[in-house]
């Protein structure tokens, strides 16, 4: 039971981790410091799809399956859970290449999105307020009356 739940919450964050990989640029227009994380996920995502690797992440669903006496899969997360959901039938070399170029592409629109706002908004209106209390603010109540 353990391990099938272990293999169960692998396959989520899998699941999660694509999501970022292909959205998680929308993140940083709330979040701006998650930029170096999603530009390194990205760049694994499309180096994934685009030499045909396996992720690491479906081995270890494998192996937790294995260790729970479930049948594990030989194909990766994307072929074996959301291709079926997307696209009947296997997954081919030339499908893995546009998923790729799918990845990049959302990733470049998104992006371009970020750039653009982000030059819309004047530079002072980017920063955020400052957590600084004043010295009116710590003195405890005021006196209306001043």
């Amino acid at each position: 039971m353990g391990y099938r739940f272990l293999a169960d919450a692998v396959l989520l964050l899998h699941l999660g981790f694509i999501l970022f990989v292909v959205f998680g640029a929308l993140l940083l227009a709330r979040w701006p410091r998650l930029l170096p994380l999603h530009l390194a996920a990205a760049a694994w995502g499309f180096g994934i799809e685009m030499l045909g690797a396996v992720c690491p992440l479906t081995y270890l669903e494998n192996r937790l399956r294995a260790l729970a006496g479930v049948a594990g899969y030989a194909d990766g997360f994307i072929e074996h859970y959301l291709l079926p959901l997307v696209y009947p039938g296997a997954m081919s070399r030339g499908l893995q290449l546009a998923l790729a170029a799918g990845v990049l592409a959302i990733n470049a629109a998104l992006y371009a999105w970020l750039w653009r706002r982000r030059a819309r908004v004047p530079y002072s209106t980017q920063a955020k307020p400052s957590r600084a209390i004043s010295a009116k603010d710590s003195a405890g109540p005021q006196d209306p009356a001043g």
